[in-house]
């Protein structure tokens, strides 16, 4: 039975760096971070480019879940709201596929704390700050495994997740 493993959480949770260093404990697996399905410059949100960027992320996972070579699929985006997880899902062709969602949730200094150093690096612009933090509670009641990355490396997250992953199955 094939796995997949969705990482959600606010801008700066460290989503992508904790799924890279998942894919090197598990074995079998693909990583797709949802922002590659989006990445337009300039940045465009409008209903046709929201519709397009799901179509993308459901095209590419459907074809991940059909190839016989992987046992897990890995899978970040922000996903704030549960509609977009529940849309995501129905597009999926899900028999013989468990499905483990984690959000990565972390104090708001930790974020901030972050981002500052991402800002600085000239990885993110400085609006992005408090647009992550505004979105620290939409995790907090999502129906999902609640990872606090506050004080841990991604590679103790990464762990903690292969770990849930091994205990499934």
């Amino acid at each position: 039975m094939k796995t997949l493993i969705i990482v959600n959480g606010t801008m700066g949770a460290g989503k992508t760096t904790v799924c890279r260093r998942l894919a090197e404990l598990l074995p079998a697996n693909v990583f797709l971070d949802g922002d590659w399905c989006w990445n337009m410059h300039p940045f465009i949100v409008t209903e046709e480019t929201k519709a397009m960027v799901l179509e993308n992320i459901a095209f590419l996972l459907n074809q991940f879940l059909a190839c016989s070579a992987l046992e897990h699929i890995i899978f970040c985006w922000v996903i704030h709201q549960e509609e977009i997880l529940r849309d995501i899902l129905s597009r999926l062709k899900l028999s013989n596929c468990r499905v483990l969602t984690v959000s990565l949730i972390c104090s708001e200094e930790a974020l901030r704390l972050r981002l500052q150093k991402d800002v600085e690096a000239g990885l993110r612009t400085e609006d992005v700050i408090e647009r992550s933090v505004a979105r620290l509670e939409c995790y907090r009641d999502f129906p999902s495994v609640k990872l606090d990355v506050s004080h841990i490396s991604p590679e103790e997250a990464a762990g903690k997740i292969a770990a849930m992953v091994r205990e499934a199955e």
